[in-house]
C-alpha cells in the first residue's frame, strides 16, 4: 500500500498476508521469524479487509464488520493466525505515527512492527493467552533515528489468538472483524476515542437493564412487606437480582479488562443464566400455588445443574483436557436442558390455562418472550438478526425480549398485589368482627354479686387473643363458677379455639358447675385438634366462701397478695384421660383472690429483662387494681395476652351489699 499522511489516518483493508498456526522462533533472537521483515510471506493467502457498506458487527455492533476466518475456508479452525502487511509512509518532519488495532477480533493479538514487538491486546504471559472482550486500543510506533521525513516501508504483522469458546458464541468467528488504523498519531487518537464511544453505546443498554433490575429486584422484595405469606415476591426478586447480575457483568467485562472472557462465561453460563431459568421455573410453579407434582421444584434444580456442567464444559472453557468435539456434544446436551426447561415453562402455564383459566393467558406472552431470550444466541450463530443499532446504541432481540418480559411481569404483579390486598381487608374485617365477637363474650370490667366484688381486665397482644374467661353465678345456690385460661399461639386460630371452649365452659355450667368435671369436659373438646392445647384454671364460690379450685396447667392464683400452693398438671389437649390436682380454702370477709395469665410475668422490656414473678408478687401484695396491674405489665413491654381477674369477698358493712 502507498500512503502520503498528513493530518490523516487511514484504514488498512489490504492486501493482508493470511495464515493459520503459530511461527517458528528464531533459535539466536527467540523472535517470531514471521514477524520480521525479510521473511516470504508470498505463499500465504490474501485477506481483504474491505467491509461492505452498511455492516456492522451483529453482537457488538462495530461499524466496518467483515466475517473472520471460519467464514474464508478456515471453518472450526480456533487457536493462532497470522496477518501481515508492507506498508511505504510517506511522512513530514516531526510527525508521529500510530497504529489502533482492530477494535471487533477474535479474541487476542501481539502487534510487531518491522519484527520488534510494541503492543498487545490480551496477556501472553502464560502458556495460553488469557483473552478478554475485544476493545479499540492505540499503539505508537516507533520513530526513525534522525526524524527526518521521506518514505519508509514498514511491515505490520499481528499474531491473533482466538479461543474455541467463540466458534459456539459467535457467528462468523476468526481473527480479524475490522481493519487496523494507521496514520498521524491524533488522527489516529481521535478515530481510536470514536471507537471508544460506539463500544460505549453498544452496551449501555445492558448497564440500563443492569440498574433497571436492580430496582425491580427492590420493589419485588419489598412487597413481601403487604403479604408476607407469597413466596412469589421472594422468587420474583431473586430471578430480577440475578438479571441485574448477569447484564452489569455484561457491560463491566465489554468495558474494562479486568475480567477474562473464561472467568466472564464461567460466571454467566456456569452459573447465572441456569440459576435464571430454574427461577424463572419456581417463579411460575409458585405463582399459581401448584403443590403438584412435588417433584418439579427437584426436577428445576437437576435441570439447573445440568444445565451449569454442560454449559461450562459446552463453552470449552476447558479445551486444554476436554476435546472440541467433546465440547460440542456438551453444547448440544445444553440446547436439550434449555427445550427442557422452555418445555416446563409451557406446561405450566398450560396447566394454569385450564385451572385459572384468564390468568393463565395473561402470562402466556411472558413465556413466549421468555423463551427468545433463552434461544438468542443460536438465532445470532444461524445469522437470524437479533440485534439492531439505530443511531449506535445495541437493540438486542433477546434483551428486547427479557424488558417486554419484565413488563408483562411487572402488570402481573400490580394485578396480584391488588387481589392480595383485597383478599388482605376481607381478612381484616374477619379478624375485627372475630374481635368484636370476643369481647362479646367476655364478661364486663367489673361486676358486683351479692357478697363479691369481681374486676377483670384482658389486653390481647394481637387483635385476636388467646387468653379466656368465664364468670357464671348460679342463682340456685348462691355459688360462682370462674374459668380462666390460656389457648397456645395467638391469633385468628386461638380466637376460634376460645369461642369453642367458652360455649362449651357455658353449656356445662348450666348442668354440672364442679371445677374438676369442667375441665374434663374441655379437654375432650381439645382433644384430636392437632396441636390444640390451653392452660385453664376452674373454681367454684360457695355462698360461704368456700372456694374449690382444679387446675390444668395454668399460673396459681394469688390470695391476698401471697400465692397458693399447688400441684402441678398438665395442659388441656394432651391426654384423654387427665388428672386434674384439686384445691379447697375458705374466703374469709375481705379477702382478695388474684387470677392472672402468663402473659403478666412474661412481659418483656427493651433490654429483654422479663417483668418476672417477684415484680408481679411485690405489686399484688399492694392490694393494685385489676386494670393497674395489667397496665404495669403492658407498659414494661407486652409479649402475650395479657389478662386479671380479681374476686374479693365484701365485709358485712361494705356498701355493695346495701
Amino acid at each position: 500500500m502507498h500512503i502520503r499522511l498528513g493530518q490523516s489516518a487511514v484504514p488498512l483493508y489490504g492486501p493482508w498476508k493470511f495464515a493459520v498456526g503459530d511461527s517458528p522462533v528464531d533459535p539466536l533472537t527467540h523472535e517470531p521469524l514471521w514477524a520480521q521483515p525479510g521473511f516470504d510471506d508470498s505463499k500465504w493467502e490474501t485477506v481483504d479487509l474491505t467491509p461492505k457498506k452498511g455492516t456492522f458487527d451483529p453482537v457488538g455492533g462495530y461499524t466496518g464488520y467483515t466475517p473472520g476466518w471460519t467464514a474464508k475456508g478456515h471453518a472450526g479452525y480456533w487457536g493462532f493466525a497470522w496477518y501481515r502487511i508492507r506498508v511505504i509512509l510517506e511522512t513530514h518532519p516531526g510527525d508521529k505515527i500510530a497504529l489502533a488495532g482492530p477494535p471487533d477480533v477474535d479474541d487476542v493479538y501481539q502487534v510487531f512492527i518491522n519484527g520488534g514487538l510494541v503492543g498487545s491486546f490480551g496477556d501472553f504471559s502464560g502458556r495460553q493467552p488469557v483473552t478478554y472482550y475485544t476493545q479499540p486500543m492505540m499503539f505508537s510506533l516507533p520513530q526513525s533515528a534522525d526524524g527526518n521525513s521521506g518514505s519508509t516501508t514498514q511491515v505490520l504483522a499481528f499474531r491473533v489468538w482466538m479461543a474455541p469458546e467463540a466458534l459456539t458464541t459467535q457467528p462468523d468467528p476468526g481473527g480479524f472483524h475490522t481493519a487496523p488504523v494507521l496514520g498521524e498519531a491524533g488522527a489516529v487518537k481521535a478515530g481510536y476515542q470514536l471507537r471508544w464511544l460506539e463500544l460505549v453505546r453498544a452496551y449501555l443498554p445492558s448497564a440500563i437493564e443492569a440498574h433497571l433490575y436492580s430496582l425491580l429486584a427492590i420493589v419485588a422484595f419489598s412487597l413481601i412487606l403487604f403479604d408476607r405469606s407469597d413466596r412469589v415476591y421472594l422468587w420474583i426478586g431473586s430471578v430480577f437480582l440475578l438479571q441485574a447480575a448477569s447484564y452489569a457483568l455484561s457491560a463491566f467485562d465489554v468495558w474494562t479488562q479486568h475480567l477474562s472472557i473464561w472467568a466472564d462465561s464461567l460466571l454467566t453460563y456456569g452459573l447465572l443464566t441456569p440459576l435464571i431459568c430454574a427461577g424463572w421455573v419456581m417463579v411460575w410453579w409458585v405463582w399459581f400455588g401448584r403443590q403438584r407434582p412435588a417433584w418439579l421444584p427437584r426436577v428445576a434444580a437437576g435441570l439447573a445443574l445440568l444445565y451449569m456442567i454442560s454449559n461450562t464444559i459446552g463453552e470449552d472453557l476447558f479445551f486444554t483436557f476436554v476435546p472440541h468435539s467433546v465440547a460440542a456434544a456438551f453444547h448440544a446436551v445444553s440446547l436439550i436442558v434449555r427445550l427442557l426447561f422452555f418445555a416446563l415453562f409451557v406446561w405450566i402455564i398450560a396447566q394454569a390455562i385450564r385451572n385459572r383459566g384468564l390468568e393463565g393467558w395473561l402470562v402466556m406472552p411472558a413465556i413466549l418472550l421468555l423463551g427468545i431470550g433463552m434461544f438468542g444466541g443460536e438465532l445470532a450463530v444461524l445469522h437470524i438478526p437479533v440485534v439492531w443499532f439505530p443511531f449506535g446504541v445495541g437493540i438486542n432481540l433477546p434483551h428486547s425480549a427479557s424488558l417486554l418480559l419484565v413488563a408483562t411481569v411487572a402488570l402481573l404483579l400490580l394485578r396480584r398485589l391488588l387481589l392480595s390486598v383485597r383478599l388482605q381487608r376481607l381478612i381484616e374485617q374477619d379478624v375485627k368482627q372475630a374481635r368484636e365477637l370476643q369481647q362479646m363474650i367476655l364478661p364486663e370490667a367489673r361486676t358486683t354479686l351479692p357478697g363479691l366484688v369481681i374486676e377483670c381486665e384482658y389486653r390481647p397482644a394481637r387483635e385476636v387473643g388467646g387468653d379466656f374467661f368465664q364468670i357464671i353465678p348460679r342463682p340456685a345456690d348462691g355459688s360462682l363458677l370462674i374459668v380462666a385460661g390460656d389457648i397456645t399461639g395467638k391469633g385468628l386460630k386461638a380466637g376460634m379455639l376460645v369461642a369453642l371452649l367458652v360455649g362449651a365452659i357455658r353449656s356445662t355450667a348450666e348442668t354440672n358447675s364442679d371445677p374438676e368435671y369442667v375441665l374434663s369436659v374441655l379437654n375432650r373438646r381439645l382433644l384430636g385438634r392437632g396441636d390444640a392445647q390451653a392452660t385453664c384454671l376452674a373454681l367454684n364460690i360457695a355462698k360461704d366462701g368456700k372456694v374449690t379450685l382444679a387446675n390444668a396447667g395454668h399460673l396459681p392464683p394469688y390470695l391476698n397478695g401471697e400465692p397458693l400452693a399447688m400441684e402441678g398438671a398438665l395442659p388441656l389437649g394432651i391426654m384423654p384421660e387427665a388428672i386434674f390436682p384439686i384445691l379447697c380454702f375458705q374466703m374469709s370477709e375481705g379477702d382478695r383472690l388474684v387470677l392472672i395469665s402468663d402473659g403478666i410475668v412474661e412481659a418483656m422490656d427493651a433490654d429483654g429483662r422479663l417483668f418476672g414473678f417477684e415484680r408481679a408478687h411485690d405489686l399484688l401484695r399492694t392490694a393494685i387494681s385489676a386494670a393497674e396491674l395489667a397496665g404495669a405489665a403492658q407498659s414494661f413491654g407486652q409479649e402475650d395476652d395479657i389478662s386479671v381477674i380479681s374476686v374479693a369477698r365484701a365485709v358485712a358493712h361494705d356498701p355493695a351489699l346495701a
